[in-house]
């Protein structure tokens, strides 16, 4: 199955409850019918991406990360690669690769979308789409500082930082699922 395929596929087996999340998703599978490399990152004005909002079941607490450039707590995710198998095995290789932890389960089935500009992506900047999953690591094991990040912690999830809309409200659909 190629990236085109798996992007498509989880995007079309996906119902949200939400209009607006149905229409994010409707927007997303027009941008991959138009764009075949809608899913890359030197796809101009708009690509895919993968993020995944990592729970420690065991406490309840979510994962973030300050992210070095945008200066907020998000979760972990980033650009889709040419090598990853999968639309989910993307979120789940940036949840490795940004919390540094190991023995991380990824939903294939989305939990929220999220379209943002980044400014900083791309000459002229570019709309990531983003296909954001919840992600499971048992325990609650000590992340590692990433390169993209400045710092990175386990949060309660009444005590997550409100400052960014599009975290609040995945938090709230983990919370939910």
């Amino acid at each position: 199955m190629s990236l085109l395929d798996s992007c498509r596929d989880v995007l079309s087996g996906w119902r949200p409850a939400e209009a607006e999340q149905e229409a994010l998703r409707l927007a997303y599978l027009d941008h991959l019918a138009v764009r075949p490399d809608g899913w890359a990152r030197d796809c101009p004005g708009a690509h895919l991406t993968a993020s995944a909002l990592i729970t420690a079941p065991e406490t309840g607490q979510v994962l973030l990360v300050l992210h070095r450039k945008v200066g907020r707590w998000l979760q972990v995710g980033g650009h889709i690669e040419p090598g990853d198998q999968t639309l989910p095995a993307a979120a789940l290789r940036e949840a490795a690769e940004e919390s540094g932890l190991t023995g991380i389960m990824i939903d294939p089935v989305p939990l929220r979308l999220s379209r943002h500009r980044v400014d900083f992506c791309g000459p002229g900047g570019s709309d990531h789409l983003d296909v954001q999953f919840l992600a499971t690591v048992p325990g609650r094991p000590d992340p590692v500082i990433s390169p993209e990040s400045t710092d990175v912690r386990w949060f309660d999830p009444d005590q997550v930082p409100t400052d960014d809309r599009s975290v609040t409200d995945l938090v709230g659909a983990a919370l939910l699922r």
